[in-house]
Order: structure tokens, then sequence, then C-alpha cells
């Protein structure tokens, strides 16, 4: 693998599903040995992307390289070179995690000697050695997507897809499977990350994209998206949550139309500011109007704020449908 080599580069990539088109001209470029996060809502087109770049569907049109194959003439090649873990762990819950393992090396074409030791050491490696003779179905959450993952690794992927990794893990759980994507970097794996979770971005990725309704709408890293919209975002807690509405009024008068996002605290209120005094001018044009504020900061914009700056509406938010 050449030092400059490009994991991925897709350029011009279309897909519709009838008369719904879901991919309306993607074009990426990930660099091999990075994490590359793809981020945008359900309904963005994330898994109809992952599902191109992994063999598992044609496009409409537009062209795909794995490591400079191409997905439709080389997908035995491209395959022999990914791993993919899907939003849904895809274990067999009446099986042992040491089974389910050496299932898959079976299944990959290591003799069932060489499946048996991959996968113990694997169940090692994820630290789930203790419980490697436990049904996965008793495994917790987090135990069962390290579990998935570690069979997407039996093959020793170059290029490892995660679509939407942590998806209804908790925090703990999350940060497990954090680590063991750093893990796998560091090992020179290349990982093309899906995920509503900014902070998840934020954390593991070099590099990132926002989809929205099925095109790319920002790329680049985490600081250059969040200089993209503003020096920095003012937080705003205000004494009364009934004065939510009015506030917003005020902030999207005083700063120009720039969007306000609500908070899950029905007090709280942020946007983005370009500059210092704009923020100042803010906060005195709340006092004038008679809305106190017991709480407020400016600080770097978060890539929550980046996504609500660039698309209207806040990266949680589920489109209707089905994810695609």
């Amino acid at each position: 693998m050449g030092l400059n080599e490009n994991a991925i580069e897709v350029g011009g990539l279309r897909k519709s599903y009838g008369n719904v088109e879901v991919l309306r001209g993607i074009d990426l470029k990930v660099a091999a040995g990075s994490v590359y996060a793809v981020l945008g809502p359900n309904g963005a087109g994330k898994t109809t992307l992952i599902r191109i770049l992994s063999t598992l569907l044609r496009p409409d049109a537009g062209s795909v390289r794995i490591f400079g194959l191409d997905v439709g003439r080389d997908a035995d090649a491209v395959r022999g070179r990914i791993g993919l873990t899907g939003q849904f762990a895809a274990v067999d819950e009446g099986l042992s995690g040491q089974d389910n393992l050496a299932l898959f090396g079976r299944l990959a074409g290591y003799s069932a000697h060489e499946a048996k030791a991959r996968a113990s050491r694997l169940l090692e490696a994820f630290g789930l050695a203790e419980a490697g003779n436990r049904p996965a179905g008793k495994y917790s959450g987090g135990m069962r997507r390290r579990l998935d993952i570690a069979a997407a690794m039996l093959a020793a992927p170059d290029l490892l897809f995660l679509d939407e990794p942590t998806t209804g893990l908790d925090p703990r759980s999350r940060n497990e499977v954090w680590s063991i994507v750093r893990a796998l970097v560091a090992r020179g794996t290349t990982v093309l990350l899906t995920t509503q979770y900014l902070e998840e971005a934020d954390q593991l990725a070099g590099r990132l994209a926002v989809i929205d309704r099925g095109i790319v709408i920002a790329e680049g890293t985490a600081a250059e998206l969040k200089a993209s919209v503003g020096s920095g975002t003012v937080h705003i807690r205000l004494a009364r949550a009934d004065q939510r509405g009015d506030a917003e009024q005020v902030l999207q008068r005083v700063l120009d139309g720039t969007a306000v996002r609500r908070h899950p605290d029905p007090a709280a209120l942020s946007a983005a500011v370009a500059e210092q005094a704009l923020a100042a001018a803010a906060l005195a044009e709340l006092s004038r109007s008679g809305i106190q504020t017991i709480q407020y900061s400016l600080g770097q914009p978060s890539l929550d704020e980046v996504f609500l700056a660039l698309t209207g509406h806040p990266a949680e938010e589920a489109k209707e449908g089905e994810n695609v």
C-alpha cells in the first residue's frame, strides 16, 4: 500500500429507489490509514452509501474504487480487503462468543484450527475472553457490539465499514467501541464510520463529510467545519423557560437571521456568532426586552451547531421513513 494511496475514491455516485433519489452525486476521497466519518440524520443516504461501497448494492451512476479496485468489476477482490459491521449485531445469540467467531472464521476460509485460534485471539483483544463460552444472547449490548466488530475483523481487513456502530448503546459501551476503533486504526486499518452522533465523529475522525438529502453539503476536518460557521457559539440559559420563544426571536433579529438551536433543557438556547461583539449585543437586547438570562457563555461551536447551521435542523432529528 502506497503512503499516499486513497482507500476510497467516489465520484458522482447516484442511487434511487423507485422515484426517490437517495444519493444525488456523492464525491468522496478517504486516505488509507485514517478514520473518516460520514454524518447525517436518518434518511440522508448513509446506509445506502455503505452498501454500495461494500459491494452489496449497485449504484445507478458514478464511480467507486476501493484501494484502486472497481467495486463492480473487481467485487470479489474488494470483498477480500474489507470488513462490514451494520447497524445491528449480526451474531447468532444461541452460540457462544467463541463459536460465533469460529463460525465466521470458517466462512472466511480458515481451517477449523485456524478459525478457533483467531477467535480466541480476538476474544482476548476485545475484552471478551471471560465471556467467550457464554451464549451471545446473554451479552450486554456493548459486548454484542464488540463481538460483532471482532467478527468483522476476522479476516484482518484493510478497510472496515462501521455503519452506526454505537446506535442504542449506553455511554460506557460507546466509549468501549471508540477505544476499539482507535486500536484498529493504530494497527493500520482504515475505518469509514457513519453516525448521527456528532460527538462520535469529533472524537474519532480525522476528516468528515456531512450528508443531507443525498448530497455532501460540507467536508473537511472538524476544526475546519467549525470555523466555517463562525468564530464561536453563544450559549444562553433563561430564568424563565416560557420566554424561550421570545428570546429566540430576539437572537435571530440581532444575529441577522442566524439559526437558533433549542436544547432539551427548555430554558436553553444557542446560536453561532461571527464575532464576540454580536454576542454581547444579543445579550443586551435580551435584557432590554425584559428577558432575564441566568447563564451565558461564548465558546467554539460544536459539530452539533455546525450541522444546524448547515442544514437548518439538528443532526439527531430523524426523518420520516426507513433508514437509507
